[in-house]
């Protein structure tokens, strides 16, 4: 219960602080902020806002220092639409989402570059051993003298 109960205070917060930002704040350094996720404490206490932002290194940095600075007037606002005994701590920390999905087109880019090298290597390729590499009984010969065995049938016979 207390899960779920964290889980809702958590996208109640979200839905807040993304309102309030769409809305606008004075600071001219808060660029094009999307908040990705909130993670409360089980006592409810302090919540970990976890945001991106559209741009380059500068904007990240820029926003950064604007939230920080905005951190008691979302606070407050959050405080005003929720009814708790007590508004939690809000710490906004910047999500690594972006580095993490490029790194994972870098690395699907790598994986079809080696299928592809792998494809071309394949085929050209030729068996290392015979071509029909399961043994056949071997026809009798009468001039054969090593093999006391009877003549047999080889397995392409019989079908």
């Amino acid at each position: 219960m207390a899960n779920e109960r964290q889980a809702r205070l958590g996208d109640r917060i979200r839905v807040i602080l993304a309102e309030r930002l769409e809305k606008g704040l004075r600071d001219p350094r808060l660029g094009f902020v999307t908040i990705t996720e909130v993670r409360v404490t089980g006592d409810l206490q302090h919540a970990s806002v976890f945001y991106t932002v559209y741009g380059d290194d500068q904007a990240r940095e820029d926003s950064a220092a604007a939230l920080k600075a905005a951190t008691g007037m979302l606070r407050t606002e959050v405080g005003k639409h929720l009814n708790v005994r007590l508004t939690p701590s809000l710490e906004f920390i910047p999500d690594a989402l972006p580095e993490t999905a490029g790194h994972i087109a870098d690395l699907l880019r790598e994986a079809r570059e080696r299928d592809e090298a792998v494809a071309g290597l394949a085929s050209t390729a030729t068996y290392a051993g015979d071509a029909d590499p399961y043994v056949k009984p071997r026809e009798w010969d009468a001039e054969d003298e090593t093999s006391d065995e009877p003549p047999t049938k080889a397995l392409a016979d019989e079908d």
